[in-house]
């Protein structure tokens, strides 16, 4: 499905410009899973931002994992997102643990959608608090692709980094609770050192 990363990479482009840096990994048994990352170099002199894409995982859709015979063709497509503030931790050793998620699909069958947690069971970079994330809705950076019937379009989605303590949280009470919390509490998500928001 090269052709669909094609179209993937000029949505990426033509939203956040060229990519000024990108790494490949290959899990055994699994499609390439390229990571991209844009820097915007900010207005405001803090710094700028950030992002990291990853670029493959909408190579094939998702399939349900109770299915018998996932569908080669039809099924949700996604790629990830993830932005912190630039300059403040070492966010590029990110690169890895993003490409563990999205090669997540092809290697445990699970459908990544918003709402859903996903755990990289270590740092997501050198020091920082968190080990998983929270998918969010897409649609606010980057737009869905859309592409030709019968394929679902490709949605770009949001990463959340969460506090072991805010993924806990989030079990009992639900992602809509836990972003309500931050929301509450003025917790800027891209700061990559931030602490836990207060939970009780």
């Amino acid at each position: 499905m090269a052709e669909v990363l094609a179209l993937v990479e000029a949505r990426l482009t033509t939203a956040l410009g060229a990519p000024d840096a990108r790494a490949a990994v290959t899990f055994l048994g699994t499609d390439r899973i390229e990571v991209l990352r844009f820097t915007d170099g900010g207005s405001d002199g803090d710094g700028g931002l950030v992002r990291y894409v990853t670029l493959g995982m909408s190579a094939s859709p998702m399939s349900d994992p109770t299915a018998a015979l996932a569908d080669p063709v039809k099924g949700p497509r996604a790629e990830l997102v993830l932005t912190v503030r630039a300059g403040l931790a070492d966010t590029d050793k990110a690169l890895r643990p993003l490409a563990v998620l999205a090669a997540s699909p092809q290697v445990e069958g699970v459908v990544v959608a918003p709402g859903a947690s996903l755990d990289v069971g270590e740092a997501l970079w050198p020091g920082a608090p968190f080990t998983s994330v929270l998918v969010a809705e897409p649609g606010g950076l980057v737009e869905d692709l859309d592409l030709d019937e019968p394929l679902d379009p490709v949605r770009f989605l949001p990463l959340l980094p969460m506090t072991q303590n805010e993924a806990a949280w989030k079990r009992v009470h639900g992602a809509a609770a836990l972003q309500e919390k931050w929301l509450n509490g003025g917790t800027d998500l891209r700061d990559p050192l931030r602490k836990s928001v207060p939970l009780d």
